[in-house]
């Protein structure tokens, strides 16, 4: 077995017992990424000569000498971000985001930045200036978005964790379509300092990994406490240590009854069908809960974050424009993509002082509807289970065919966003060469007791293999 292929665990382990040294899994992992990545596509830029370096630098972080790549929405001090897309040019920030820095202080490499849709805006990857992610499953297929390179840079091997950012199902859809854990947790758990917003109010940082027991280690290292964000916030330090010991008995775990008349494929349906059985062997009990879900909050917080792009101080610019106004107007039209504008465009209508009562206002209303009936449902269970998405990845080049289907899509995801809860994306095996994922929904704060529970279903589905479609 080649050493890009072990867990985070397993590397841990085999470094601190010195099986292996740290830059022999330097280049076990920069290779895999030189045979993959042409045709894969999930780094906008390529940091190994800044992870050499660091192989340099003295450390005894539990990370010390592992590998990473990280979101291109996440500042990386003196490294190019551009979130995707051009209007950021090749700005370089002058401080690393807080996750990133939590990281490097434990040790870890910085690969690569890896490619996402535009700002985040997206649902398959395809959406970045720099050109689409390719599911290394199967090529010709997305790898979900936003955090489409995130999550394919975990699945072909390239690293054994990732990060990415989940606004309304960015890191779990992505997960599921790759075939790879990923947990968005509870809002305020991970510091937002220094990710480049999409909806304030719904973005939150989180792991990539092949193992439930790899995320438990991320997680333990980047939710600690940050004063830089005023959002993040704990009550209590929270544990994240794996733990054998663990027992799913008596949990009660529930399915959304209005989401049952749903259409799912087949491998969705009949994974859920082989979960719930999973779980009720393991003594948890299943039970329906009714949860009538609406939303609509991430385009108006995307035009207030947006706003604030105007080429006078970093960025894509142009030379040659007859005025201030101008400039402006060409950088914007030049430097945003089109699902970007189409966003600020619907952000600005539904903030503008004449419609603000009546959609935004209201649409914080619901928002306080949605956490309250989410509440009142966690009064009566331990957790929700349900898809990550109603389909398998669909082709590149297909999305955008059935508005429907996306936004029923957005049902499954987007909701936790609103009431800030925690969700896991766990692997369930595979229909052909697809992988099949769902997710499991916790209430606000019960980040641990759900990674454990995710750590039971594993132990039943297995861990997912490195796809090797992409190998040139």
């Amino acid at each position: 077995m080649e050493l890009y292929e072990l867990n985070l665990w397993h590397l841990i382990m085999g470094l601190q017992e010195k099986k292996f040294s740290a830059s022999e899994l330097y280049e076990s992992c920069k290779k895999r990424i030189d045979s993959c990545e042409e045709n894969i596509h999930a780094l906008i830029t390529r940091t190994d000569d800044i992870a050499a370096n660091q192989l340099n630098e003295s450390n005894s972080g539990i990370l010390s000498g592992i590998p990473t790549i990280i979101k291109d929405n996440l500042c990386t001090k003196g490294i190019k971000t551009t979130a995707a897309s051009k209007i950021l040019g090749d700005w370089r920030p002058p401080y690393d985001a807080t996750a990133w820095k939590f990281l490097r202080n434990s040790g870890a490499l910085l690969m690569g930045k890896a490619n996402m849709d535009e700002f985040a805006m997206g649902g398959t990857c395809e959406k970045s200036a720099y050109g689409p992610t390719h599911n290394p499953n199967d090529l010709s297929r997305v790898p979900g978005g936003s955090s489409g390179g995130s999550a394919a840079a975990v699945s072909a091997g390239y690293v054994p964790f990732s990060l990415g950012s989940d606004t309304g199902g960015s890191i779990r859809q992505p997960a599921a379509y790759c075939g790879v854990y990923g947990f968005k947790p509870t809002y305020g758990m991970v510091s937002r300092y220094g990710l480049i917003s999409y909806g304030s109010s719904l973005d939150q940082i989180g792991p990539f990994a092949r193992t439930v027991r790899d995320l438990q280690i991320i997680m333990s290292i980047i939710s600690e406490y940050d004063p830089m964000d005023s959002s993040c916030f704990r009550e209590k330090k929270h544990d994240f240590t794996y733990n054998e010991n663990i027992s799913l008995k008596g949990k009660r775990v529930a399915l959304v009854k209005e989401f049952q008349d749903f259409t799912l494929e087949s491998p969705i349906s009949e994974a859920m069908k082989r979960t719930q059985k999973i779980l009720e062997d393991e003594g948890a009990i299943i039970k329906e809960v009714s949860l009538p879900v609406i939303a609509a909050l991430a385009m108006s917080e995307a035009h207030t974050n947006l706003e604030r792009y105007d080429v006078v101080r970093y960025g894509y610019t142009v030379n040659d424009s007859a005025g201030i106004k101008e400039m402006f107007e060409r950088v914007r039209s030049e430097g945003f993509g089109s699902e970007v504008k189409a966003r600020i465009i619907a952000g600005t209508c539904l903030t503008e002082p004449t419609r603000c009562e009546e959609y935004y206002v209201a649409a914080t209303k619901v928002r306080t509807l949605i956490a309250q009936e989410f509440a009142r449902a966690f009064g009566e269970t331990d957790f929700i289970l349900q898809p990550a998405s109603p389909t398998l990845p669909g082709k590149i080049g297909d999305s955008g065919h059935d508005s429907l289907k996306e936004y029923e899509a957005d049902l499954y995801t987007l909701p936790v966003n609103l009431a800030g809860l925690p969700g896991l994306s766990f692997f369930t095996g595979y229909y052909g060469d697809l992988p099949v994922g769902l997710q499991l929904i916790g209430a606000r704060w019960s980040d641990t007791e759900l990674l454990n529970a995710g750590v039971i279903i594993e132990r039943h589905t297995g861990s997912p293999k490195i796809a090797n479609e992409g190998v040139k």
